[in-house]
């Protein structure tokens, strides 16, 4: 079984992703879910993503980084979104990664290093549609981590929601949403 750091999205620690830690313990692997909120969750993505503007994205990968101290080294790295930055920063910088998954987002990976490190699969999961996925840049960064790594897989799914695996959200698409915990857990497998 997989030992899993989880980050969360810039809505803060939803019930929603709570929920799909507990799915992943269900299946037998550990998971910690660090708040780098402090306590803080929005009901709305603009207003989380304020906060992000005021807190900082730096702090955020260094809450990040704060939150993998004193746990072994052998991690699957996973971000909602937001979390990408810490969990991709996480497996670009942090020796024994066993494998990232990046959900809503992907960044370049110059941006925490020169290439991606060899050995350590990752999956970029995202829709089609999404404006923050498509046209902020995202889907190009996970097509670029795809072409210079055999580890790397890109999935996307048919429509537009950005935050669609959170449950807790309006933006929650059941079918993608599923497709995307069952090839979570067939990685986890994989790599625990």
């Amino acid at each position: 079984m997989a030992e899993v750091l989880l980050f969360h999205h810039a809505q803060g620690l939803t019930s929603g992703v709570r929920a799909f830690a507990e799915t992943l313990r269900a299946a037998g692997h550990t998971v910690h879910v660090p708040d780098l909120y402090e306590g803080r969750v929005f009901d709305d993505l603009a207003d989380g993503a304020a906060h992000v503007q005021e807190t900082g994205f730096g702090t955020i990968v260094e809450r990040g980084r704060a939150a993998a101290e004193g746990l072994p080294a052998e991690l699957v790295y996973v971000g909602f979104s937001l979390g990408v930055l810490p969990a991709q920063s996480l497996a670009q910088t942090r020796p024994g990664a066993k494998g990232t998954l990046l959900f809503h987002s992907c960044v370049p990976v110059t941006e925490f290093g020169e290439a991606w490190p060899q050995g350590v699969p990752v999956q970029i999961h995202g829709m089609d549609g999404d404006e923050y996925f498509v046209d902020e840049g995202d889907i190009e960064a996970a097509r670029a981590l795809v072409e210079s790594t055999p580890d790397a897989e890109l999935f996307v799914y048919p429509g537009k929601q950005h935050l669609f695996a959170d449950a807790s959200l309006p933006s929650y698409t059941e079918e993608a949403a599923a497709l995307l915990t069952q090839r979570t857990l067939a990685f986890l497998d994989g790599v625990g």
